[in-house]
């Protein structure tokens, strides 16, 4: 049995297992930041082309395990498996929503 993701959060985790950064105008805001590798990444089209470059260097999937909320985010736990090293790792992604969209995203 799966677990219940909000709407813009499910469509986020199809985006990164399909390696469809086009549905990402459909899930995070304009302005949305994402912090992935000691890294900021900034308003929709930066994120897309962090997207497109993360798919391409690790090939990765993501199984959503468990979901959560803490401090106003929705804290979600996903199985990532791609080309690196230790793969399978669980990371948690924690987004925060502003209506039907991600407004801030951050994997650690």
């Amino acid at each position: 049995m799966g677990i219940h993701l909000p709407k813009p959060i499910e469509i986020y985790f199809a985006s990164e297992n399909l390696h469809d950064p086009a549905a990402l105008d459909t899930c995070f805001a304009a302005d949305a930041t994402v912090r992935d590798e000691r890294q900021t990444i900034e308003g929709l089209a930066a994120i897309k082309a962090w997207r497109i470059e993360t798919g391409k260097k690790y090939s990765h999937t993501i199984e959503p395990l468990a979901i959560s909320e803490r401090d106003g985010k929705v804290i979600v736990t996903g199985r990532v498996s791609g080309n690196f090293p230790g793969s399978p790792i669980n990371l948690d992604h924690a987004f925060e929503l502003r209506g039907d969209r991600i407004v801030s995203l951050t994997i650690g």
